[in-house]
């Protein structure tokens, strides 16, 4: 017997013993003893603020903590989701935990993962570390057509939508980007007045369901997009094509989380599912996308304006360069959504099995922009999964100029993974309308965790590069990511995703011999 297995069975004997004994105590001995303190308990569990579990589970919710207290050291590095197509622990969420609270995040005894297994990734460090030049590093949109470019921060607040997260919780990420001085995109559910209490930078985005901007009949409405479009907070706008946790598809949000705030915000009539139309009905070509995307940077007053989407077939997102090319209209930005990316609510078949991988979309779409000489026009923002300051500095290495990161975001407010987002019925109050469970989320509490969060993962992010010998985020190239192949075969980025050529795509007798054929097939008038 262990000695852990030891002080369990002392544990679980000593509690029966005492439950023994208890039953010869007097009534007046229960109620000092047993009764008063844990009324004491549970009341001092109702009016903290820092933990929602037990604010909303007073007494009981002490069990959760006990448990992962006395659980097996082994138990922290247990499946609970997946990245990149590879396991991932507690570990991360831990990270994340950590950095919210500011507390120190180091750990002892080296790495948790297995270095000489396929697939292992890492950054090589200089025997000459630089010291970072820009503390504050910025990357502007819309420089070359907006008369009001955005300086973003290299990491920011994923699109997640009023309705699929709570008030409190939407409050708690825009007080936190307001305090860092990065930005929060409001997913396709509408602007929401939770979203300008604070005054934190927004990116709005546009759905198929034009919610904030909608009509009666469900079609886009100009004078309200333009109205909303033109407030100061408003810094860019993302128009959604597809979403990587569910591509193809509309969103979804079910019926028990719809109140009749978020009907009115939205539009939408109550007691039913609010399912996005899978496409647009502004446009239905790469021409009319491309027309679109001119229209909103001139009626939101010369904001950037982009699009978002989950690469499925290759040949309909060269059909949008070429209309770029000879239409002379491009967005500020794309962002690339990874297949693997979250939701609330999703069929399992789209989850798990439809679309294109973050990295491989993100190499494609780099590659592309090179090769039809876009690529200075317009920026790329990376979204799928980024937890570390690894995880950002290698979408960065394969062209990203920035990133947007829900999951842990989602963390640093306080879930813990129950996987109930679409039963209303979450145990922390992040996705939830239910009135009762979304109140014990502290917005001032928790804004301070996405706002701590934020400026620690910036921070390694730039000890990453003074460590690997380079000054600024611009220095950053895909051969500093290096990758175990099998074996001892390590590659780095560089050979694992050759270059492709600039302008390779503008001349016939230049397009690539494996590219000849979706680019001869790509047709900007039509998908």
């Amino acid at each position: 017997m262990t000695v852990r297995q030891g002080f369990i069975v002392f544990s679980v004997a000593s509690i029966a013993l005492l439950a023994l004994w208890s039953l010869s105590w007097p009534p007046a001995a229960w109620i000092i003893l047993v009764l008063l303190p844990v009324v004491l308990l549970g009341v001092y569990d109702m009016v903290q603020r820092q933990h929602s579990i037990l604010r909303l589970y007073p007494v009981i919710g002490h069990f959760r903590y006990l448990f992962e207290s006395v659980r097996k050291e082994i138990q922290q590095y247990f499946v609970e989701s997946d990245i990149d197509g590879r396991p991932v622990s507690r570990e991360f969420r831990s990270l994340v935990y950590q950095r919210a609270k500011g507390n120190r995040d180091t750990r002892p005894f080296g790495t948790i993962f297995d270095v000489y297994r396929d697939g292992y990734e890492w950054i090589n460090h200089s025997l000459l570390p630089k010291e970072v030049l820009d503390h504050d590093p910025r990357i502007v949109f819309g420089e070359k057509n907006c008369r009001h470019p955005y300086a973003a921060a290299p990491l920011n607040i994923s699109a997640m939508s009023f309705g699929a997260l709570s008030k409190n919780a939407i409050m708690a990420l825009n007080k936190g980007a307001k305090m860092g001085g990065f930005a929060h995109n409001t997913g396709e559910g509408g602007l929401s007045p939770y979203h300008l209490k604070f005054g934190g930078d927004i990116i709005w985005q546009i759905g198929t369901g034009y919610f904030g901007c909608r009509t009666k009949d469900g079609g886009f409405d100009a004078e309200q997009f333009t109205k909303t479009a033109s407030l100061p907070v408003v810094k860019m706008i993302e128009i959604k094509l597809s979403q990587g946790a569910k591509p193809g598809h509309g969103g979804i949000l079910p019926a028990a989380k719809l109140s009749e705030e978020i009907a009115a915000i939205r539009l939408v009539p109550m007691g039913q599912d609010v399912v996005s139309p899978p496409s647009h009905s502004t446009f239905d070509s790469p021409f009319g996308l491309l027309q679109f995307v001119a229209e909103l940077r001139e009626l939101s007053g010369g904001k950037p304006v982009g699009f978002k989407l989950c690469i499925g077939d290759k040949v309909e997102f060269l059909a949008i360069c070429k209309a770029m090319l000879e239409s002379g209209i491009t967005p500020d930005f794309i962002t690339v959504d990874g297949a693997e990316g979250g939701t609330g609510a999703a069929p399992i078949e789209l989850t798990n099995s439809v679309g294109t991988p973050l990295r491989d979309a993100l190499v494609f779409v780099n590659r592309v922009l090179i090769g039809t000489g876009l690529r200075e026009q317009v920026r790329i923002i990376a979204s799928g999964k980024a937890i570390s300051a690894f995880h950002v500095i290698r979408l960065l290495a394969l062209g990203a100029d920035t990133v947007n990161s829900a999951r842990a975001m989602m963390f640093a407010v306080g879930c813990i993974q129950s996987r109930s987002c679409n039963t209303d019925k979450c145990p922390t109050g992040v996705a939830t309308q239910d009135p009762a469970r979304s109140k014990v989320l502290d917005v001032e509490d928790k804004s301070k965790r996405v706002y701590l969060y934020q400026k620690s993962m910036v921070e390694n992010l730039l000890d990453l590069l003074a460590a690997a010998g380079l000054e600024r985020l611009e220095d950053l190239q895909p051969r500093h990511i290096k990758h175990r192949v099998g074996g001892t075969v390590i590659s780095n980025y560089a050979e694992m995703y050759p270059p492709i050529p600039a302008l390779c795509l503008l001349s016939e007798g230049s397009v690539p011999e494996h590219w000849q054929q979706e680019w001869s097939t790509a047709n900007p008038q039509s998908w």
